[in-house]
């Protein structure tokens, strides 16, 4: 890994100079560091990522999907959602080496060592750039929240339990059923 000058704020510039893969992401023009995944979390982005990729086919409507992907807010935030959609006619626009602006929904799965970042943070910044639809995933208390941005503010839309299902506002219909997410 190449080294990275130890600095008080970093930059999208210094995180460039990261290993591809290594476990950082830059909040806030802070270089934060996240463990591996947990196999509970890898199992619900599996599952999320082929309930809205079999939605997406059969509804033939294309974007953009990934998980795990550096995406560029500004010199101070490069954020790695859970996983990620960007509606087909941005995907153009923003899709490079790097997502290079807001996703259309942005979705994050809670753990222990990143609840912090997602429900702050990272939340804040999704506000501030205009991520249309953000989805908190908790796996211990199998909720899953939906904020929507309303006139440049995030409204908690839905809060939803297992065996309930939340339906995308971004993705009109479809939903997250948290019996498919939670098995």
């Amino acid at each position: 890994m190449l080294a990275v000058e130890k600095k008080k704020k970093y930059t999208v510039a210094d995180y460039m100079l990261l290993e591809e893969g290594a476990p950082f992401q830059l909040i806030n023009y802070d270089l934060v560091m996240s463990p591996a995944a947990n196999p509970i979390h890898q199992a619900i982005v599996a599952r999320l990522s082929q309930l809205i990729l079999n939605f997406l086919e059969l509804k033939n409507i294309g974007g953009y999907t990934a998980g795990t992907v550096d995406v560029v807010f500004d010199e101070g935030n490069v954020l790695q959602p859970d996983f990620l959609y960007i509606a087909p006619e941005r995907e153009a626009d923003i899709v490079k080496n790097r997502i290079e602006g807001s996703p259309d929904i942005a979705i994050e799965i809670l753990s222990p060592s990143n609840a912090y970042y997602d429900l702050r943070q990272k939340k804040d910044v999704y506000e501030k750039y205009g991520v249309k639809e953000y989805v908190i995933i908790d796996p211990i208390v199998q909720t899953v929240e939906l904020y929507a941005l309303m006139d440049g503010k995030y409204y908690l839309h839905k809060k939803a339990k297992k065996p309930e299902h939340l339906d995308s506002l971004v993705l009109a219909g479809f939903a997250f059923d948290l019996n498919k997410i939670f098995r």
